[in-house]
């Protein structure tokens, strides 16, 4: 077994913390992919995908907000970034009214929050990132999914002083 097939896990002891994770994975993120956010209220998903639209150089003219009203927020950038928040969906049934394949199969990387919502209808491609609340400030984060993808986002966050 190689290190690109082991989970990886870190602890972020505080929102910047999180917010840089999230920078370093958006600054290596490509086209069409797809990052599955998974964790309670609070665990720190808006966080991280404020750091991704960062690292994909989305302008700080733009807020970064959870789309939980809107369902879907876009962001221009180095890469398109599709934020997608899939608390208020029944299931992966409320999709197709979405047109989420264009997203799902397009050149955009896509970070859905609550992903667990909509896991069944999600590309195997996928990067599934759990988070987990550990207290006021630590969150515990875990990246898995194609061994290319985890490996390369290893590295890069090794890189950046994870």
């Amino acid at each position: 077994m190689s290190d690109a097939d082991i989970p990886l896990t870190f602890i972020s002891g505080d929102p910047a913390e999180t917010f840089h994770m999230g920078r370093i994975i958006g600054q290596r993120l490509g086209e069409g992919e797809i990052l599955a956010l998974i964790g309670e209220l609070g665990a720190g998903k808006t966080r991280l995908t404020q750091g991704i639209a960062r690292g994909l150089d989305v302008p700080e003219a733009y807020p970064i907000t959870s789309p939980t009203f809107t369902l879907i927020n876009e962001y221009p950038g180095r890469l398109r970034l599709v934020h997608i928040d899939a608390y208020r969906l029944s299931g992966s049934a409320d999709l197709p009214d979405l047109g989420y394949e264009e997203f799902f199969y397009g050149k955009s990387v896509v970070v859905i929050e609550w992903a667990e919502r909509i896991n069944d209808a999600l590309p195997d491609k996928t990067l599934y990132i759990t988070m987990t609340y550990l207290d006021e400030t630590r969150r515990r984060i875990e990246i898995c999914g194609i061994p290319e993808q985890v490996g390369s986002i290893r590295h890069a966050l090794k890189d950046g002083g994870f």
